[in-house]
């Protein structure tokens, strides 16, 4: 089910030093329906390291994509508010900025329920999907986002340029951390980008992961962690060029990077590049104590969590996502301290939690029940759920944020 890698995912390099183990977890988005409730669970270690050679952080196990990204697979963008409003914001500035229209050509690498591409395509801009999952994938054909049910790679890259389908943009949002062949799906990209287009990613900072101690964002389907330094090294090798960089706020820091074959870094990528050599990101003494500031963050919630119960208080949980299925196994919270856990995602209704099996509701649940306090397990969307469960909230419900450090908003 699984493979350790003996080298480095992007350079090849023997050279890796652990910096965290969490052990041996249950797939995260391998949520649990009734009839498997008492069968056994596959697990897989956690174990994060980091590349002497190149500076990419990424773990060991390789789990095969076609397990992780199977038919059952729950993930779908449009549920999210925040998201749905930055993708929007994103697209309307590359139609501006790219001058798009109805002769271009928009692609977009794990493009998911078309929640990205449906904004090219109101304004008139052809595109095209990718995406092997079949439930997002046919949400985005329902509303008109062509799609291929396929993972990309350089053969399907090959196969797009020989019939000449070239794309003005190549999208790829939060899935290099996803991939298992890091180069040759840069090697695709390249082979479908047009001569003048321009490849634009977002992956999670690994520097806002490691000050903050975002920890639960490391599961098996994230095997890169990713800095521009590493990042610049792995495009560079295959004939493309970080040519700007900007950091956002959601998913607990992100980078978007632009990159081309002709354009020479910007200003922002140099000082990215400069600022991760003084900071000591490129070297393994960046990352020596953060396994003890997670054990410290992971015991003080266990500590909260127990107290409150030892009060008598029912708790909740908010959001079924993977990262809060690693923050539950890694950190030993169960059914004895969290009493139910709630989605606005339908297609996680009536499931359960992996590892943990704790059950799965809608929202509305919060207001039935009154759990006096609710885990945030999505804090990566704080202020949009915090917002959401204004009533639960003014009704004398508190929320717990657990990273960096937990506390009771």
């Amino acid at each position: 089910m699984y493979e350790l890698i003996a080298g480095c995912r992007s350079c090849g390099s023997p050279d890796l030093e652990e910096i965290l183990s969490l052990g041996d977890t249950p797939l995260a988005d391998r949520l649990l329906d009734t009839a498997r409730l008492n069968q056994p669970e596959p697990r897989c270690p956690l174990d994060v390291v980091f590349c002497s050679d190149c500076s990419l952080v990424q773990i060991r196990a390789t789990v095969e994509p076609e397990i992780l990204f199977d038919d059952d697979y729950p993930y779908f963008s449009s549920f999210s508010d925040e998201l749905l409003d930055h993708s929007r914001e994103n697209a309307d500035r590359l139609v501006a900025s790219r001058g798009l229209g109805p002769d271009s050509l928009v692609i977009e690498i794990a493009s998911n329920d078309g929640y990205m591409l449906k904004n090219f395509k109101a304004q008139g801009v052809p595109v095209l999907g990718i995406d092997p999952v079949p439930g997002p994938a046919d949400v985005a054909v329902k509303q008109g986002i062509p799609t291929l049910r396929e993972f990309f790679g350089l053969e399907l890259a090959e196969r797009l340029a020989a019939g000449g389908t070239l794309a003005d943009v190549v999208l790829a949002n939060n899935v290099l951390a996803h991939v298992k062949d890091l180069n040759g799906f840069v090697a695709g990209i390249e082979r479908i980008l047009k001569t003048d287009g321009v490849v634009v990613i977002e992956v999670p900072y690994v520097r806002d992961l490691i000050d903050h101690c975002e920890f639960d964002t490391i599961y098996h389907e994230h095997l890169c962690y990713f800095s521009v330094s590493a990042l610049s090294r792995l495009f560079e090798r295959h004939g493309l060029s970080l040519s700007n960089v900007e950091h956002y706020p959601i998913h607990g820091g992100s980078l978007r990077l632009f990159a081309t074959r002709n354009e020479p870094p910007s200003g922002p990528v140099r000082d990215y590049l400069e600022a991760e050599v003084d900071s000591g990101l490129t070297t393994s003494n960046y990352y020596q104590n953060f396994a003890t500031r997670v054990r410290q963050t992971q015991e003080a919630l266990r500590d909260m969590l127990r107290s409150l119960k030892e009060e008598g208080h029912r708790i909740a949980a908010y959001g079924a996502a993977a990262k809060g299925a690693v923050l539950l196994n890694s950190t030993g919270i169960d059914g004895t301290l969290i009493d139910f856990v709630v989605d606005r995602n339908l297609h996680k209704h009536g499931r359960f939690m992996p590892g943990v099996r704790i059950p799965i509701y809608d929202p509305a649940k919060l207001l039935e029940e009154r759990p006096a306090y609710t885990l945030l397990l999505s804090w990566n969307f704080k202020d949009e759920i915090l917002a959401q469960q204004h009533e639960y909230r003014d009704g004398g419900g508190r929320m717990i944020v657990p990273i960096p450090t937990p506390q009771v908003v």
